[in-house]
């Protein structure tokens, strides 16, 4: 099978789901073509079966934004003909799904009859979505495709109570590579951050008002009230520079360390004690996920998917979005309890099993077959 994905190829959830899709799908013998601007950056290594397609940008004077939907839809016409593509596999609804009829509806003309699948990721549907400018053109896309999943039930709940969508959507979940995310001893890494035995808290995301980054350093300025602890924020984005100003009004603002992008980061989860999650919404909460795949118990507000994969009370606690004082409570009680942290971090690995990517990556394989069986059915009558 040759499997075209698109995606953003950018730290977000959405681009790092495709990206581990894309390798595993690649280590058990599928062809695949990643067709983005650029290369996705979880995309580090040679993989015998990857293939990468740039999306070249159009400078044109009569242009104030290059037309990168149409570029999109060109290169993806391209490549299913010249590679003999078997399905697309397009992640968000904007624009790549609506981009993914384009280019299906071209090669129809063409005698090409290709599915595509969409996969909702959560910030397509909850934050871009509910524009009512983009409304209808996300409707139609998402019906227009052969298949749609989503990373949660969640997800699919909101997507069907705020768009007229007739299709289906089949829930896959966001998975996790055991083998990449997994506790290691790095305790000369954690002596390096934690000299003195502090306990170590860590948050990740690209720094978006809807991350509440903020409540992050409220939670843990009330931690170092009561125990000295570490702060380690992974990541980048529009409010690093408030975030900065913010901390250093923090009295322990010397142990708040902004390290920027990781391309590591299973490094850092693994001498870690807690991992904040404060998000106002979360489609899934795939960097709870990696954290608790290193035994990191999770403190996380109780938004969207985030409870399908933090269990109150058995891999960490959920609060109400902005109740830092429960929050800050809550990760306290396991501090201060070494045992029961401890059992924590076992309930936390054993829920990430549950992710695993040889659990899920065969719900999409079934599922391309599904779709491309039923494309050549239609196609024959």
């Amino acid at each position: 099978m040759k499997i075209g994905i698109v995606c953003y190829p950018t730290y977000g959830g959405s681009g790092v789901l495709a990206t581990e899709l894309g390798i595993g799908l690649s280590d058990k013998g599928y062809e695949v073509h990643f067709i983005t601007y650029q290369k996705p950056v979880r995309l580090n290594a040679f993989h015998q079966n990857i293939y990468f397609h740039e999306v070249e940008s159009v400078d044109y004077p009569l242009f104030e934004y290059a037309p990168y939907e149409s570029a999109l839809a060109s290169k993806m016409v391209d490549v299913v003909k010249y590679e003999k593509l078997d399905i697309l596999h397009v992640h968000y609804a904007i624009p790549h799904a609506t981009v993914a009829f384009l280019a299906k509806k071209i090669l129809a003309r063409e005698g090409i009859h290709i599915p595509v699948i969409t996969t909702l990721h959560g910030t397509d549907i909850t934050l871009v979505g509910i524009n009512k400018t983009f409304t209808p053109i996300i409707e139609f896309s998402i019906d227009a495709s052969d298949g749609v999943t989503a990373v949660s039930n969640d997800l699919s709940r909101q997507t069907k109570e705020n768009f007229n969508i007739k299709h289906d959507i089949r829930v896959i979940h966001n998975f996790i590579n055991l083998n990449r995310f997994k506790k290691s001893n790095k305790d000369h890494f954690k002596k390096a951050i934690a000299p003195n035995g502090e306990k170590i808290i860590v948050h990740t995301s690209n720094f978006r008002p809807v991350k509440r980054v903020g409540d992050v350093i409220d939670v843990f300025r009330r931690i170092t009230n009561v125990l000295p602890a570490k702060l380690l924020l992974i990541g980048d984005g529009p409010m690093r520079s408030e975030l900065e100003e913010r901390a250093r009004k923090c009295p322990q603002f010397e142990n708040i360390r902004f390290l920027g992008k990781q391309d590591a980061v299973e490094e850092i989860l693994a001498i870690s004690d807690l991992f904040l999650m404060p998000s106002e919404k979360e489609s899934f909460g795939l960097a709870a996920l990696e954290a608790m795949a290193c035994e990191v118990p999770v403190i996380s507000s109780n938004a969207g998917g985030i409870p399908e994969v933090n269990i109150h009370g058995i891999t960490g606690y959920l609060s109400n979005i902005g109740d830092v004082d429960d929050m800050a409570k809550n990760a306290l009680y396991l501090l201060e309890n070494p045992e029961i942290l401890q059992q924590f971090r076992q309930n936390a690995f054993r829920q990430a099993q549950k992710f695993d990517i040889n659990n899920i990556l065969p719900l999409y394989i079934n599922y391309y077959e599904e779709m491309i069986t039923g494309v050549k059915a239609k196609t024959l009558v």
